[in-house]
Parts: structure tokens; sequence; C-alpha cells
């Protein structure tokens, strides 16, 4: 079983947000921010959630602050901002950190599964994206240039896959 599932970050309450629940989903993370030059992409995101409503394909947001603190908020405020001026409906998680010594585990794994342009493993800056496919296993990293409609494409052919199993 792949290490994926053994993650457990904290959700925006602070409660544990296990990965077991996510067996058999398409998994897109993306590092989020509210005053970045790509939060307009939140509505891509939202359009991909939903896109994908009703097959096994989950999205989730990890605020962080880590570049040009472009997430100041608190969790509470990065939900509301997230809902009021995007309709966010997918889980937008706790505030992490990306890089660094106190980088969350799950970004300590997913940079370990699939390095960046020019093989740099360090999150370049918000919005980069990694897609995991049904099975745990991080299939690709996209750069914060590329639009969530552009994994739109990737996602179908996920789940083609998972269902030709």
């Amino acid at each position: 079983m792949s290490k994926f599932y053994e993650l457990s970050p904290k959700d925006a309450k602070g409660e544990p947000f296990p990965f077991a629940q996510l067996k058999g989903k398409v998994v897109l993370i993306v590092n989020v921010a509210s005053k970045c030059g790509f939060t307009p992409q939140y509505e891509g995101l939202e359009k991909l959630n939903k896109e994908f409503a009703d097959r096994p394909v989950q999205i989730l947001g990890f605020p962080c602050n880590q570049f040009a603190g472009q997430e100041p908020g608190s969790n509470e405020q990065i939900g509301e901002f997230c809902k009021l001026n995007y309709g966010v409906s997918f889980p937008v998680l706790g505030k992490v950190d990306v890089n660094g010594d106190n980088a969350d585990p799950v970004y300590k794994y997913l940079k370990s599964q699939k390095s960046g342009l020019l093989g740099l493993t360090r999150i370049k800056w918000n919005f980069e994206k990694f897609l995991v496919d049904e099975n745990g296993n991080v299939v690709e990293r996209f750069s914060s240039l590329t639009k969530p409609a552009e994994i739109a494409p990737k996602i179908k052919e996920l789940l083609k896959k998972g269902e030709a199993k």
C-alpha cells in the first residue's frame, strides 16, 4: 500500500484529515494563497471539482504563507475568503509550510515522489499542483502556470485507467 494513505494532515479546524479516506480516488493537491496573482485559479479548481463531482476525484487545497506572505489569514479567514469569493466547496485544509525544515509531511512526501523543473524538489510558488492516482501514486506535478482546466484531461485519463482494472 502507498505511504500516501498513511498521511494525515490537519484540516482547517486542526482535526486529522486521514488520507486513508482517499483510497480509490484521484487526488489533486494544490498549495493555495488568497493574495497571489494565481489566486483566480480557485475558480478553475472549483470548476474541476464540479465537473468531477460524481466521480472518485478529490481536490485538496493547502494554504501556505511561505511565498511573499500571500496567505496571512487564519484558517477560518481563508475558508471564508474561498467560499465568498470563489464558491469553493472542496476541502481547504489547515495552513502549512511546503518547504524547509517545518514542511508538512504531505509536502515532504509529494516532493520526494515528483521533482519539479530541472529536478528541483522545492515548491517554487503558490498553486503548484500534484496529481495522485487511485492507488496513491504521485503521477504528475504541475507548475503554478498550469491552469486547472489543463489538468482535466489527465484526471479523465487516470479515471479511465482505474475503470479498466
